[in-house]
């Protein structure tokens, strides 16, 4: 098991819960989609698991391996340091021309600094980087909100066709995708406490 969530309860107010006893494990070859309304506390899960917060109540077991795409590139780039030096300074970058193709990337983009890439160029970066470090976990947040629909189906066949190495908990609000992909969806507004 790389994942394992018992009985979590978290909320920034302590009254108010955003969610109260969820649980769900993930191992590898899984894919698992997190689904729910905006607010519900889908990104505040991942940062439970991230362990920049603490749960109120319940436990996470997670594996140190871990990689995450957020919704926004652009905050998962310094700005002033090219795409390739940031990629390097946490992964091997042997595997790189596999996956640009696999991702419709161009070799010479990653010389660029991140400002120079547009959105969805960016995006895809960043699911190279989270991908060349090896994760046990890849925590997705919104990966294909940037791509276009071409673009967004060949990226989520490249991460599944690539599953049996790690598993991956994706955070959507595409109900079609959570349903073509995942093997469970777990949907956080069924924990949130009326």
């Amino acid at each position: 098991m790389i994942l394992e969530v018992k009985n979590l309860t978290f909320g920034y107010d302590k009254k108010k819960p955003l969610f109260k006893d969820l649980s769900f494990s993930l191992k590898k070859g899984e894919i698992k989609a997190v689904v729910g309304p905006s607010g519900a506390g889908k990104s505040t899960m991942f940062e439970l698991i991230l362990k920049n917060l603490k749960p109120q109540k319940g436990s996470i077991k997670v594996t140190e391996k871990i990689s995450e795409v957020f919704q926004d590139p652009y905050t998962s780039f310094h700005p002033s340091y090219t795409v390739l030096n940031q990629i390097k300074d946490v992964a091997d970058i042997s595997d790189v021309d596999s996956y640009l193709q696999k991702l419709s990337l161009k070799k010479e983009l990653l010389y660029k600094l991140p400002h120079q890439l547009s959105g969805g160029q960016l995006q895809r970066a960043s699911i190279l980087r989270a991908m060349l470090m090896k994760p046990e976990l890849l925590l997705l947040d919104e990966p294909t909100s940037a791509l276009d629909n071409i673009v967004q189906l060949d990226v989520m066949k490249m991460l599944v066709e690539n599953l049996k190495d790690f598993g991956m908990l994706l955070i959507t609000h595409d109900m079609d995708l959570a349903k073509w992909c995942a093997d469970e969806i777990i949907n956080i507004s069924e924990h949130t406490p009326l």
